[in-house]
């Protein structure tokens, strides 16, 4: 991973890394009064568990559930094949990914979508996010409907989706909103207004999830 330019190397040796309890839907945020930087976080040494950065708060998840990765995959075939078939060119990505606007953000949307331009070898170039998944976890409530929601919507991310596998619906936030639409028939997008819509049916989307 790739530190932010114009910062300072990390000392990892010196990092105050997280302790987390044997449960496996721990969540861990704001760490440390005195606020990471993207820098410190990317020199933390891999161990299975994602770190993510909002306004310098720290919050941590460990791996994803077998359902978790399942609804990935099953959005993931979906919305290839839509993107595929417009006629502006767009990248899905699935983390693990680096999205950050600033020295003191940094994010791993479940998936998200940005336009092919800004897909390169460099995770700073990918800013435009005109889609960002996130795929709830017992350990993710919070962070994914108050910090990374309001972080969304700050930085203009066209649609961000909240995938409840318990509720089994979809909670979807524009920019501008006070309140989610909360989908649970069909669920309707376009990528931009040249775009044809994408539909989901939201019960094919979650049958068969283990419980």
């Amino acid at each position: 991973m790739m530190p932010w330019p114009g910062a300072a190397a990390p000392i990892v040796a010196d990092a105050e890394l997280p302790t987390l309890s044997p449960s496996r839907h721990t969540m861990v945020m704001s760490l440390s009064a005195r606020g990471y930087t993207v820098a410190e976080v990317l020199g933390f040494p891999a161990d299975g568990r994602r770190y993510e950065l909002v306004g310098g708060g720290l919050l941590v998840t460990p791996a994803p559930e077998p359902r978790h990765q399942e609804l990935l995959r099953r959005l993931v075939v979906r919305l290839s094949l839509y993107l595929e078939a417009q006629p502006e060119p767009f990248r899905l990505v699935a983390s693990p990914a680096d999205v950050s606007w600033d020295a003191q953000t940094l994010v791993q949307p479940d998936l998200f979508v940005v336009p092919a331009a800004q897909a390169t070898n460099d995770w700073r170039t990918y800013r435009d996010l005109r889609l960002a998944v996130e795929i709830v976890s017992p350990g993710s409530r919070r962070m994914d409907r108050v910090e990374k929601r309001r972080l969304y919507q700050a930085q203009g991310v066209g649609s961000y989706w909240i995938v409840d596998p318990e509720a089994r619906l979809v909670e979807v936030w524009g920019p501008g909103d006070d309140r989610p639409e909360v989908v649970t028939d069909e669920l309707c997008w376009r990528v931009s207004p040249a775009s044809a819509e994408f539909r989901l049916g939201v019960e094919s989307l979650f049958e068969g999830m283990p419980g």
